[in-house]
């Protein structure tokens, strides 16, 4: 299972800085480390975002920013208007939460509406979709899932980090299973070591978010 190198694991790894107590000189910091190590992306609180473009300008490390976070409440148009404006200040990738309440209720289409209102206000920006499986049965798991799918985006993702858990194998597996080889898994959310990175690859994970980047790479 260990056979993965540096450089194809770190492209795999959102390095990630959500805490609302970050500060400038962090998003210095994190951008620093995610061009040293060649990481995916960098994701950061919408107001950073500006910060983080111009930091990484010049780099193949993209810039990632969070949507209707954490809790996904947040109305359409809003999300809407959120993705559209992070874009402009120079995200390329947008990771969205669903309306987990809706879902809940069992409202299917407003769910696939409110992810497809963010898809088409990223433009060309990648849309990752966190459907929080900490709060889902497996059933509900997999029809947020497949909304995700039918809207566009262009990856589903476990977590927040925010929620009452991470991402977890079975979680993973299921989701890979749900959606096949078109759209990507992102486990987010409690991956802290490489043991914790390797499992989720091999449960179907192409995309990891941490904060714990840098130490994951440098057990390998």
């Amino acid at each position: 299972m260990n056979s993965i190198d540096k450089k194809t694991l770190a492209s795999m790894i959102d390095h990630t800085l959500l805490k609302p107590t970050a500060e400038k000189k962090d998003v210095v910091e994190l951008c620093r480390q995610a061009k040293e190590n060649s990481f995916a992306s960098v994701c950061v609180n919408p107001w950073f975002v500006k910060l983080a473009a111009q930091e990484l300008k010049g780099t193949d490390v993209k810039v990632c920013t969070v949507v209707g976070f954490p809790l996904g409440a947040n109305a359409t148009e809003t999300k809407a208007f959120e993705a559209r404006k992070a874009v402009e200040d120079g995200a390329e990738e947008v990771d969205m939460v669903i309306n987990i309440g809706a879902l809940k209720s069992g409202d299917h289409e407003y769910v696939k509406n409110d992810i497809a209102a963010v898809v088409n206000a990223s433009g060309d920006a990648l849309v990752k979709v966190i459907i929080e499986t900490c709060f889902l049965t497996d059933e509900e798991k997999v029809a947020a899932c497949k909304l995700a799918k039918e809207a566009g985006a262009g990856f589903v993702k476990t977590s927040t980090g925010f929620g009452t858990g991470g991402a977890t194998v079975e979680d993973v597996a299921l989701m890979r299973k749900t959606v096949g080889d078109t759209v990507g898994v992102k486990a987010s959310g409690g991956v802290r070591s490489l043991k914790d990175a390797l499992a989720v690859i091999e449960a179907g994970a192409n995309r990891i978010g941490t904060s714990s980047g840098v130490k994951i790479i440098e057990e390998l």
